[in-house]
């Protein structure tokens, strides 16, 4: 059984993954098999039309990052770029959710897919326009997940796309992996978290992630960031706050801002509402609008 072993799943002994090289060739364990001299397989780069890939992530779950995702590709829309919304949390996704098309069927025009579109700059795709119902599960491995985001992007009539914003699940699994193999100018990512310090520990595990793969942390956004009263207005540091900001500055990496917890931004998701269309006057739109002046500021620079 060995000998059909998956060489990239050889490495399996502490003392050997600490020294990995990622030359499988080179891998005492692939001497072990026979396979010495063989290279990893780096798969294509997708032909998508895109400036620009940012990718969304989290340390952990609950941290409000979906609703980042989705509030700051309404933002980048509103301020006249094109934008795609691609939500990769495969076994929870719940973009359509939040923009409220959660009754979106795919459509194949010609060979390609259509995404939804949002609106004239806006478009979305998602794992749940192909499930039968909100409750059917995902069950894949990763090679099933891979193929499927191959498609997302290789079969999609996304047009041209100025910023394609991937929504990712927690953690640092297959998605994230793959995403960052098979999408074309990847600028980075960013990485949301809570201020509290159970959060900022696996935020902390993110960054280190995007490191390993060679793409820049493009900046931490502090979700959550005190609570403002639906009464008097005034700021409540329910989770704590300043965690999100001490994390960028022990890794050196840039802090795009904070977000408050703001009992209207979850009602807009609820919805199916975002947030930034309903609120421009507020202090949470505000906080929302300069995180992604920054952004902005950090990938077009």
């Amino acid at each position: 059984m060995a000998e059909k072993q998956d060489q990239h799943e050889l490495c399996t002994e502490p003392e050997k993954q600490e020294s990995c090289s990622g030359d499988c060739g080179s891998c005492p364990s692939a001497r072990e098999h026979g396979m010495e001299g063989a290279q990893p397989h780096l798969p294509e780069k997708a032909k998508i039309d895109v400036r620009h890939v940012i990718l969304v992530l989290s340390g952990k779950g609950g941290v409000g990052k979906s609703t980042v995702a989705v509030n700051l590709a309404y933002a980048l829309s509103n301020h006249g770029f094109n934008v795609g919304l691609l939500d990769l949390d495969l076994h929870g996704p719940s973009i359509p959710k939040m923009l409220g098309i959660e009754d979106y069927k795919l459509q194949v025009v010609g060979n390609l897919i259509e995404p939804a579109r949002i609106t004239g700059s806006l478009s979305a795709l998602s794992m749940a326009f192909l499930l039968p119902d909100t409750s059917t599960p995902v069950i894949w491995r990763g090679p099933m997940k891979m193929s499927v985001i191959s498609q997302f992007l290789n079969d999609v009539n996304w047009g041209h796309l100025d910023y394609l914003v991937v929504d990712l699940p927690p953690g640092t699994g297959d998605e994230a992996l793959t995403i960052a193999q098979l999408a074309p100018n990847v600028r980075g990512a960013v990485i949301v978290t809570t201020p509290q310090e159970v959060a900022i520990l696996d935020s902390r595990k993110t960054i280190k992630f995007i490191e390993k793969l060679d793409l820049p942390v493009l900046g931490i956004v502090e979700n959550m960031s005190g609570l403002i009263c639906p009464h008097c207005k005034t700021e409540i540091d329910v989770f704590g706050k300043g965690g999100g900001e001490k994390a960028a500055e022990e890794f050196k990496v840039p802090f795009l801002g904070s977000i408050p917890l703001d009992l209207a931004m979850r009602e807009a998701g609820d919805e199916g509402r975002p947030y930034v269309l309903r609120h421009s006057d507020s202090p949470t739109w505000k906080a929302v609008d300069s995180v992604m002046e920054e952004l902005v500021k950090r990938v077009e620079n």
